[in-house]
């Protein structure tokens, strides 16, 4: 296969700088070619101003130098020019200052038009302000400027889109595949781009495809192995039972037992957490209160509680007692006895957990907080991902499933959960769904 020719960034920039001052220069360069030889052009158009000079010098010798200054300003008004009589030697201080200034710089080519005439006196000739072929000597400064400042400004934006367009739409693409959305990609526009961002672009979504892979072949390996194992975990829980009857041991078999049902519930919530995170947008839906489904929790989880020797409290305000949310009544029971076992997993006998049930901004808020050991700051983020105990602060009971299960649950509602640090001690986790207003 044929090497794709590569044109690095670097010399991209270089070049587009490079270019940018380059036509910066021949552009100001041009464009004061032109003002000027607009004005000499001008200038030069004006025929007869050697006649004019010499008759403006008879008027001013035989009727006075103020007959002489109004015939220059008549004949300067025909002409579209200012005329002005001086002395050679001691005349230019009558002059305005950007005309003397022009006529004694050096670095303006196209001075005004300087006629000499034999009595010592001189004629300066020069465009009207606003008339054909007027420019100031500063303004070629300001042309200069404001050229170089307006190429510069352009050849950078450039530079800048060239270079952030891209890599805004990899951090969007970035953030889109880590919330779920395995199927996005760089886009084709940028992977084929022949510089350092295009292999970037390149290298990332060959990254995304190998690591969907290996994510989609552990889903498919634990979904398959959960699956498998069901059916001779129930065939190995008949067995049990039987042997239990025929009169074996009967604490050994309660502890086979007890350890075929921990199987058992392992396998269902391996399977539930891949069929809410496949098919959770599918889910049937419907009104549901949930304030009857966390009564429901905290019926189920009573004789649980009393065991732990906890003691479990709901606070409820008047609004969410009637509020409702659309969604499937089972898997947002499952997801609130989730986080509630795992709230009376880890307080300690003779402490309480506390269950909050609020309304506000068209969502409903369920609070679950513990008096427990609470979880490292650096941990919190991960509480909700498969698999994932904080076993050091957390005492590690489970198979770090109930949270994923509860986060899945939550988001296929459109929901929101987290956890936090509680001030006087233990965890909170706090789920947000929104209420459903319909018929």
């Amino acid at each position: 296969m044929m090497k794709r020719f590569m044109f690095p960034l670097f010399w991209r920039i270089f070049l587009s700088i490079w270019l940018a001052m380059a036509v910066t220069v021949v552009a100001s360069h041009l464009a004061s070619r032109y003002l000027l030889d607009r004005e000499r052009q001008a200038i030069e158009r004006q025929v007869g101003l050697q006649e004019l000079a010499r008759e403006a010098l008879v008027i001013r010798e035989q009727r006075g130098r103020g007959d002489a200054w109004r015939f220059l300003r008549s004949e300067g008004e025909r002409l579209d020019l200012h005329l002005m009589l001086i002395e050679k030697e001691q005349g230019q201080h009558r002059l305005p200052r950007a005309i003397r200034e022009r006529i004694q710089s050096g670095w303006y080519p196209h001075k005004p038009a300087v006629l000499d005439l034999q009595e010592g006196y001189q004629l300066v000739a020069w465009p009207r302000m606003g008339g054909d072929g007027w420019l100031d000597p500063r303004m070629f400064r300001f042309v200069e400027m404001g050229l170089a400042f307006l190429l510069i400004s352009l050849a950078c934006w450039w530079i800048a889109r060239m270079v952030s367009r891209p890599l805004r739409h990899m951090e969007g693409t970035a953030r889109a595949i880590a919330g779920g959305d395995t199927g996005l990609r760089v886009a084709g526009r940028i992977a084929r781009r022949r510089d350092e961002v295009g292999q970037l672009a390149t290298a990332f979504n060959g990254m995304t495809d190998r690591l969907c892979q290996l994510l989609d072949r552990q889903n498919q390996l634990l979904r398959d192995i959960s699956h498998d194992l069901r059916t001779p975990l129930a065939r190995q829980r008949v067995a049990i039972e039987l042997a239990s009857d025929s009169g074996a041991d009967e604490a050994l078999m309660t502890s086979i037992l007890r350890q075929n049902e921990r199987l058992e519930t392992m396998t269902g919530q391996i399977l539930t957490l891949y069929r809410v995170s496949e098919n959770g947008g599918d889910m049937a839906r419907e009104p549901v209160k949930p304030m009857v489904l966390v009564n429901h929790v905290l019926q189920d989880a009573a004789d649980y509680a009393e065991h732990q020797r906890v003691d479990c409290k709901l606070v409820a305000s008047e609004e969410s007692k009637a509020v409702s949310v659309l969604g499937d009544g089972g898997l947002l029971q499952r997801a609130f006895d989730n986080v509630l076992q795992n709230a009376l997993d880890h307080t300690p006998p003779g402490k309480s957990v506390k269950l909050s049930l609020s309304t506000g901004n068209e969502r409903i808020r369920l609070i679950v907080a513990d008096e427990g050991p609470g979880a490292p700051e650096d941990l919190l983020q991960h509480l909700f991902e498969p698999f994932f105990r904080a076993d050091k602060s957390r005492g590690g009971k489970g198979w770090g499933l109930g949270l994923a299960i509860a986060r899945d649950i939550i988001q296929a509602h459109n929901g929101h959960i987290s956890a936090r640090n509680r001030d006087e001690g233990g965890l909170e986790v706090i789920l947000e769904l929104p209420v459903f207003v319909g018929g």
